[in-house]
C-alpha cells in the first residue's frame, strides 16, 4: 500500500498569465504558494478474487474490468498514460473538490507520484508537474493553465514564471519574520459554493479580449515580489495589491465574481482588509484576504456566515508518506 500526500495551493498573483495562450506570446508569472491542507491518495494492488479488475473511490465508488471503462477522465487517462493495471484507489481531502485551490492537479500530481511509486519509482518535482499538465490539459483537454500542478509538485512560497511553453520556479526569498507576519495577515474564508474551474475557463473572455487585464495583472508580480522580499517595504501593501488584481481579475470574465462573492468582498473591505481576491479561476470557491491583525476580528463577524479555514505557509511539495510491501500480482 502507498499513499501520496499532495498539498493544495493558494495563488497571489498573476493567475490567468500561466496559460500557453497568454505566456507564448506575452511571458507569464504567477506567485503562489503550498500551505497546509492536503489531498491524499490511497492506492494498492486489486487482488484478483473479485469480478472486477479495478476500483476506485472518490465522490462515488467505480469498479470496472478495464481502465477504458471508467468514467472519471483523469484516473482513467493516467493509468492508461503510465500503463497501471489491477489496482484500488481512494482519494480523499482536507478540504472540498472544484473550490479554487488546484484541488484537481493536486489529485493528479499525488496520483502519478502513487502511480510511479508503485513500479518502484521516485520522480522529481518537475516530472510530476509536467505530467499532470499533460494529462490534464492534453490527454483529459481540461482548459487552464499551468500553475496548480507546479505548485502541489514543488510546494513552497514561490513565483513561477512561463514562457517559450516553458516554465521555471523560484523559490522567494522572505525573511522568516516577514513571511510569518505575512501568514498572520491571512484569512481563507469558504464562500459555500464550488464550481468546475474548467467551465469558468471556458466561458471567460476570449484571449484577446482580455489581454490588456492580463498584462496588468503580470506587471503586479514584480512589484508583490519586491514588496515581499524587502523587509524595507510596508508589508500591508500586499494586500492593497490584492484589491488591484481581484478588481482586474472581475474584468475578464462574467462567471468569475456573482453579487453573493461581491457583497461579501465589500462587506470585508468595510470592516478593515486591505485586499482580497477570489482564488482560482472564480464563480465561488474561497476568498483570501489580507487583514491587520487588530481588524481581523470584525472582517470574521462580518463574515461570520462564511466558513473560516485556519492555515500556515507549508514548504513541501507532493510526498510518499507510507509505503508497505504487499503482494504483487501484477508485474509491470
Amino acid at each position: 500500500m502507498i499513499i501520496a500526500k499532495t498539498p493544495f495551493r493558494m495563488s497571489f498573483f498573476g493567475g490567468g498569465t500561466d496559460m500557453p495562450e497568454f505566456f507564448n506570446s506575452y511571458g507569464g508569472s504567477v506567485i503562489s504558494t503550498s500551505f497546509d491542507k492536503y489531498c491524499y491518495t490511497t492506492l494498492r494492488h486489486l487482488p484478483p478474487f473479485f469480478d472486477y479488475r479495478t476500483e476506485i473511490a472518490y465522490s462515488r465508488i467505480e469498479r470496472v474490468t478495464e481502465s477504458a471503462d471508467l468514467e472519471h477522465p483523469l484516473v482513467r487517462s493516467a493509468m492508461q498514460y503510465l500503463d497501471i493495471r489491477d489496482i484500488r484507489l481512494t482519494y480523499e481531502a482536507d478540504l472540498p473538490a472544484r473550490s479554487g485551490l488546484g484541488t484537481s492537479s493536486s489529485f493528479a500530481v499525488g496520483m502519478l507520484n502513487a502511480f510511479h511509486r508503485l513500479k518502484g519509482k521516485n520522480v522529481s518535482p518537475k516530472q510530476l508537474a509536467d505530467e499532470a499538465i499533460y494529462v490534464e490539459r492534453v490527454l483529459c483537454d481540461e482548459a487552464g493553465g499551468w500553475q496548480d500542478q507546479i505548485a502541489a509538485a514543488y510546494g513552497g512560497f514561490n513565483r513561477i514564471n512561463f514562457r517559450d511553453n516553458a516554465y521555471e520556479v523560484i523559490p522567494l526569498d522572505i525573511p522568516g519574520e516577514r513571511k510569518k507576519r505575512l501568514n498572520d495577515n491571512m484569512m481563507l474564508f469558504f464562500t459555500g459554493f464550488t464550481r468546475n474551474s474548467s467551465e469558468v475557463q471556458k466561458e471567460s473572455k476570449p484571449m484577446s479580449e482580455k489581454e490588456k487585464e492580463l498584462k496588468e495583472m503580470l506587471t503586479l508580480v514584480d512589484d508583490a515580489e519586491k514588496i515581499l522580499t524587502d523587509d524595507g517595504r510596508d508589508l500591508d501593501d500586499f494586500g492593497r495589491l490584492l484589491d488591484t488584481t481581484w478588481k482586474l481579475k472581475r474584468q475578464t470574465g462574467d462567471k468569475v465574481s456573482t453579487s453573493h462573492i461581491d457583497d461579501c468582498y465589500e462587506k470585508a473591505m468595510k470592516a478593515g482588509a486591505l485586499g482580497g481576491k477570489l482564488l482560482g479561476a472564480g464563480g465561488g470557491g474561497f476568498f483570501v484576504f489580507y487583514v491587520p491583525e487588530d481588524r481581523q476580528q470584525a472582517v470574521a463577524e462580518t463574515l461570520k456566515d462564511l466558513l473560516q479555514i485556519p492555515f500556515e505557509f507549508s514548504d513541501t511539495g507532493s510526498e510518499i508518506i507510507y509505503e508497505s510491501e504487499e503482494i504483487a500480482y501484477v508485474t509491470y
